[in-house]
């Protein structure tokens, strides 16, 4: 079976067995030289008090300051290690040089250690309190201000919020110069096609309706990678309706191809902007990534997921309404990083060490757990909004992913971090009080051989 220490672990064992084994026959000496001693100097006393005097009239003699001090030799640690494997082998265990008591005494100390780590990330009843409103807070928003995109003769409609968030895009970004900039050759690109009179390739579904969810390049983020690639060799990269991935060159397009990296990242923050208010506006972050998903059997129409995305889109469910969504799930990570912080200022922390910003849990130990409780929260609530009215448009795409971050660096916690730390937590205890233990012998060790010579080996 494999030793359950190190070599360095087995070794200190080993000496402490070693030293253990003579401190008790040096005990056992010292106990049978005091019996000796004291009938001699009883027998001594009695001779004395015969000859008539008084033994404790007797002054003892000092010695004298001439005396040399004796010497003590100390082994090196190689010595001794040699030493306490001839006289007690090279296996010994630490638990058999304690007793029943000291073991208990051990193990209830390791867990007292155990439990002022998890005191430290355990939250408290405000804390579990901050969290559940937060998060019922963001739902509230989501189910009452930004709503379910509806389409309607004066355009999308929403909620009051969502609705609020549309006119800003339209105050900030106006129609007519939105048209002026589609029109211009600074925002005009490759991955444009609406139908595929310009394709060489066949893509499906390619419309006016669905050709910014199909075309990587109209992805809010991954347009400034694909679409700039798209840009800098003029093609257009595509998921169609069916799943298929095409990629193909637009001769017919040849003219909106830039050479330069930085003019095409200008191009596509441009053409960005020109589509976001339109009517079929830019898709919602990775949307056209659920092209992919050709399977499931959902709803009264038996429909696959990429088909309910794409029927999403359609409805209204574009980057618009994502910044939308995004609010609730803003307002619950201001909520609680506020909270968090005066809670920790009020408990004594300085301002610098309360700020809510990291979620390093040695810096704030207990606020990436709080948001999770919150998202949680909020995500189970809108899956119930989703189960109630069966409307996929239901989905807080944001949330969701919120959700999904937390729950991984949570579970990360749980299982890879917080059982690391706990170790690294209860081992520099432990080294502390080893440390406080060897300064003790030094100390002892110093009043010992004050009166002796001491050369170590």
């Amino acid at each position: 079976m494999k030793n359950k220490y190190s070599k360095e672990q087995q070794e200190i064992n080993n000496v402490l067995a070693y030293q253990d084994e003579q401190l008790k026959q040096l005990m056992e000496n010292a106990a049978e030289n005091r019996i000796k001693c004291e009938a001699e100097i009883e027998v001594f006393e009695k001779i004395l008090r015969k000859k008539g005097i008084d033994p404790s009239t007797i002054k003892l003699r000092k010695n004298s300051t001439d005396v040399p001090k004796k010497l003590i030799i100390i082994p090196s640690w190689e010595q001794l290690c040699n030493e306490a494997e001839e006289y007690v082998g090279s296996n010994c265990d630490i638990d058999n040089l304690l007793t029943e008591e000291e073991l208990k005494q051990s193990e209830l100390y390791i867990q007292k250690l155990n439990k002022d780590f998890n005191q430290i990330y355990q939250l408290d009843k405000v804390e579990i309190i901050i969290s559940a409103l937060a998060g019922i807070i963001g739902a509230a928003v989501d189910l009452l201000l930004v709503g379910i995109p509806q389409r309607s003769p004066d355009g999308l409609k929403a909620g009051p919020l969502s609705d609020y968030i549309r006119k800003s895009f339209d105050s900030v970004f106006p129609e007519e110069e939105m048209k002026k900039l589609a029109n211009s050759p600074r925002s005009k690109v490759p991955f444009d096609a609406q139908d595929n009179r310009h394709t060489e390739k066949y893509i499906e579904g390619l419309s006016a309706y669905y050709h910014r969810l199909l075309s990587l390049g109209h992805d809010p983020l991954l347009g400034f990678v694909v679409g700039v690639f798209d840009i800098l060799t003029g093609r257009m990269t595509t998921i169609d309706k069916s799943g298929k991935i095409v990629s193909q060159v637009m001769k017919n397009y040849a003219d909106r191809k830039e050479s330069d990296i930085f003019e095409a990242l200008a191009k596509e923050f441009l053409h960005l902007i020109s589509d976001v208010n339109t009517s079929m506006g830019l898709p919602a972050p990775l949307m056209g990534l659920f092209n992919l998903f050709q399977f499931g059997n959902i709803g009264e129409y038996e429909q696959t997921v990429a088909e309910i995305v794409q029927g999403m889109y359609y409805e209204g469910y574009d980057f618009v309404h994502f910044c939308s969504l995004s609010i609730p799930v803003m307002l619950i990570e201001v909520i609680v990083r506020v909270a968090y912080g005066i809670k920790r200022v009020k408990e004594g922390a300085s301002i610098k060490e309360s700020l809510p910003l990291s979620l390093n849990r040695e810096k704030n130990p207990k606020l990436s757990t709080m948001l999770f409780i919150a998202h949680s929260g909020a995500t189970a609530i809108n899956l119930g909004k989703v189960c109630f009215t069966e409307n996929p448009l239901s989905i807080n795409y944001p949330q969701w992913i919120a959700f999904a971050k937390y729950s991984y660096t949570q579970l990360k916690w749980v299982l890879i971090n917080k059982p690391a730390m706990r170790e690294k937590y209860v081992s520099g205890k432990l080294e502390d009080n080893w440390k406080e233990l060897e300064g003790k012998i030094n100390d002892s060790f110093e009043g010992l051989t004050s009166d002796y010579r001491v050369v170590f080996g």
